[in-house]
């Protein structure tokens, strides 16, 4: 990301995707354009790191859209400037309250929240007109997945900021608005039994609708690449 900030040559978007994103992909043909659209994809969730692994890919953990959004601004600090786009009204005004609050220096281009609807053309192009005259580094996109994603990639050609990441709901846990699960059960595999308490209502389908289907498409195609070698 500090490379391509950097350079300055075009922009590049990063897709933080677990096992929610990559069920979606296999329903949702534009998000599966979008994550085939990604400078990168990394794995949040336990469950991709394992299958790394199992695959002969020694990945050491996952990447955490939360803890990547904090080291990336921690470690870069007073060099770059961040735009915040997402979250509900004022979630963004409170993350960079907190973000200024907790790293001296640190250099806020600008918030914004979209309403959650379809925007008009005139809303879309005067938002996109506010982000690249912002002069920021990094837009960090929260909008959930996969409506981040699909953002991103339909407005590629539109943005000029360097680097673009979507975080899900990293606005909402670093502003306090929702609990983050223990590092413990993050790092175990056991977030979505922590999340899934927080909001059934919500997330209910997301684990226990596309986890099983999850777990068995994996055994599958494990199957078939062990026949295959």
């Amino acid at each position: 990301m500090e490379s391509w900030i950097a350079e300055r040559r075009r922009w590049h978007f990063i897709a933080v995707t677990g096992m929610h994103g990559v069920m979606e992909a296999q329903r949702d043909a534009a998000f599966n354009r979008a994550l085939k659209a990604a400078d990168l994809v990394v794995p949040d969730g336990m469950p991709l790191v394992w299958i790394a692994r199992l695959r002969g890919h020694p990945l050491r953990r996952r990447v955490y859209g939360p803890e990547l959004m904090m080291t990336f601004c921690e470690q870069t600090n007073r060099s770059t400037r961040h735009f915040l786009y997402g979250g509900t009204t004022g979630v963004a005004e409170s993350v960079a309250q907190v973000l200024c609050s907790r790293f001296l220096g640190f250099q806020i281009a600008g918030t914004c929240a979209p309403p959650f609807r379809s925007l008009t053309t005139t809303e879309d192009d005067e938002i996109i007109e506010r982000i690249n005259n912002s002069g920021a580094d990094v837009l960090w996109v929260a909008l959930g997945t996969p409506r981040q994603e699909r953002w991103m990639c339909v407005h590629r050609d539109r943005l000029r900021i360097p680097v673009v990441v979507g975080v899900g709901a990293a606005f909402d846990f670093v502003a306090g608005k929702k609990c983050q699960a223990p590092e413990c059960m993050r790092e175990r595999g056991l977030e979505w039994l922590f999340r899934l308490l927080q909001e059934p209502r919500r997330l209910w389908f997301r684990y226990l609708g596309y986890g099983p289907e999850f777990i068995i498409r994996i055994v599958r195609e494990h199957l078939s690449f062990r026949r295959s070698q």
